[in-house]
Parts: C-alpha cells; structure tokens; sequence
C-alpha cells in the first residue's frame, strides 16, 4: 500500500514539474554533446598539430644552419611581423601581391559576411577609424539583416511551403501532417542540391587547390554561418575575373543563407517538432493568462460593441448587389 502510495506521489511529482525535469535533460544532453565533440576534436586533430609543429621546428633549425649569419631572435621578430600581418589579411608571398583585399568587390565581400555574422577573419579593418566604423555598422546593420531576412523568409515560405501543403491536402484529400513531413524533406533534398552539392563542385573547378570535400566543407561553414576563414574563395593568385566571381559569391551567400532560414522555418512549422519543443517550455499559470486577457482592450466590451459596429458597416458596404436607400425614397413608399 505504502509502496503504491509513494509510485503514484513520485509520477504525479514528475507530471506536475515535466517541464523543468525536461530542460534538466536538454541543458545535461547539451553538456555532454560539447564535451563530446571535444574529445573527437582533440583525438583527431591533435596528432596532426603535433607533427605540423615537429615539421616546422625542422626547417626554422635547418634555415638558421644555412644561414649561419641570422641569429635565432631576428629570425623570430621577421616571422612575429609575417604572421601579424597575415592576420590581417596582407600576405608577404610573391604570389598574393596582386589581390588588393579593400578594393570595392573585397569591401563587397567583407560588408556581407559582417552583415550576415558569417565573418571569415581573413581580411579585418587595419585603421582605427576602420574599427569604430565596424562597430556602428554593425550595430544597425546586423539587427537590420535580421529584419531583412525575416521578411523576405515570412514571404517566400507562404509561397514554397504553406500553400503547396495546403493545396495536396484540400485537393488531394491527404493528411496535411504527412504532406508537411514529405514537403519538408523533399524541400531540404533540393536546397541541399541546389546550395551545396553543386556550388561545391563549382568551386572545385574554380578554385585550384580545393577538392571536393574541401569546397562541401566551405559552402556548409558559409551557409551556417559559422565562417572559420580556412577557406575563402577568390583568394588564389591570378584568380580569373576576381571582381565578378566576389560579387557572385556575395550573392551566393545572401540567397543561401535566405534558402537555409526558409527550410528551417518549414521544419520548425511541422507538428511533431512543436510538440517536441513545448516539452522544454515553462507553462504559462493561470493567473498569468487572465490577466494577459484582462489588459488586451479588444476584448472589453466597449471594444466588442465597437467591432461589431464596424463589422455591419463593412458587411453592408461589401454588399455589391444591395443598393442603400434614402430616407426620402422610404416615406414616399410608405406615403404610397
């Protein structure tokens, strides 16, 4: 009886508190998928770390012997200069003196990937007027590409996924959770052949020392906007119409990151993954509800009255085949 008595308080414990037991789970599962993806990044990459720094040991002490005039700390300053210099994107090689990377298709380039967040790190602003001007263009521009993005996404969803779902089921007569679900991955296969597969090819063609993987491998970081800049297209030496294959990509990206948003706007919208999201959702009270009901002026009954006063003067101007009558035509029927 006891026992009975504790199993049926500890589910309707687990019941009452599912939300928070459930966020318990999601933040547990996150931790765990973070560390996770560190252990596999270090047991990968670390071997690769360690004999890349054995192979450049090896040529600085083979470079200081053929050149027993150069002592160790001037080499060190010379190559502290180079990589400083690098990180702003100005390269010393005889072969990259000719990209200029502030030109206007570069400046292009760089204007979007701050925009977008993408931000590779390639190029950066070397003045400090650069810098601050970074920063306020920024801060309007970036909640201004979210607007952008939104509104372009909330027009071309109703379009590509709403009304083609709707259209299968009213005509068709299928299950519109069904229509949704296969909607969704058919449009997830033809962004993922659209944006990816092909651009990835295009750009092994075009870029010459990017295979397949490693032009898979861009598009995904662009597009994701996670842009770790190992990779950035129209950087080679004597790259073939630089100019237009900048404002190509520029373009590129803009219309992938809009084709990524729209499908996972048509994945958020499926029925299954918002009842998979309201699981970690804090429950609104009660109190809380009526009181938000209670504020809204529409529901008042002024407002009612209003609406449905409204509402009889738009039904009778909407009316194409009643014609209104005057007072003057009405006495004189009755007068007859």
């Amino acid at each position: 009886m006891l026992q009975s008595l504790a199993g049926s308080s500890c589910v309707r414990l687990v019941e009452q508190h599912r939300s928070a037991w459930c966020f318990a789970l999601l933040v547990l599962g996150y931790l765990l998928y973070l560390v996770f993806g560190a252990v596999v990044f270090s047991s990968v990459e670390l071997p690769y770390e360690d004999l890349l720094r054995q192979e450049l040991g090896k040529l600085k002490q083979r470079f200081l012997e053929e050149h027993a005039c150069l002592s160790e700390q001037q080499l060190e300053q010379f190559l502290m200069r180079v990589l400083e210099a690098s990180n702003y994107g100005v390269s010393v090689l005889s072969n990259a003196s000719g990209n200029w990377n502030w030109d206007f298709t570069s400046s292009l380039f760089f204007a979007s990937t701050v925009l977008s967040t993408t931000g590779y790190g390639h190029t950066v602003p070397l003045s400090d007027g650069g810098k601050a001007f970074c920063i306020i263009y920024s801060v309007i521009g970036i909640p201004f590409t979210l607007l952008f993005l939104t509104a372009v996404v909330q027009r071309i969803i109703v379009y590509v996924s709403r009304r083609p779902v709707l259209y299968f089921h009213i005509r068709w007569g299928f299950s519109k959770q069904l229509v949704a679900i296969i909607h969704a991955i058919l449009l997830g296969f033809v962004t993922v052949s659209c944006f990816f597969l092909i651009p990835a090819a295009i750009f092994s063609v075009l870029e010459d020392d990017w295979n397949f993987l490693e032009s898979f491998y861009f598009c995904f970081i662009s597009l994701s906007t996670i842009g770790l800049g190992d990779y950035v297209p129209g950087e080679g030496y004597n790259q073939k119409f630089r100019e237009l294959y900048k404002i190509g990509i520029t373009c590129y990206l803009l219309l992938g990151l809009i084709a990524m948003l729209v499908v996972l706007e048509t994945f958020c919208e499926l029925h299954e993954l918002k009842k998979f999201r309201k699981l970690f959702y804090v429950k609104k009270d009660k109190e809380e509800d009526q009181v938000h009901i209670m504020e809204h002026d529409q529901l008042s009954f002024s407002s009612i009255s209003d609406q449905a006063a409204s509402m009889k003067d738009d039904q009778k101007a909407n009316e194409p085949f009643v014609t209104s009558q005057s007072p003057t035509s009405n006495d004189s029927s009755l007068n007859n």
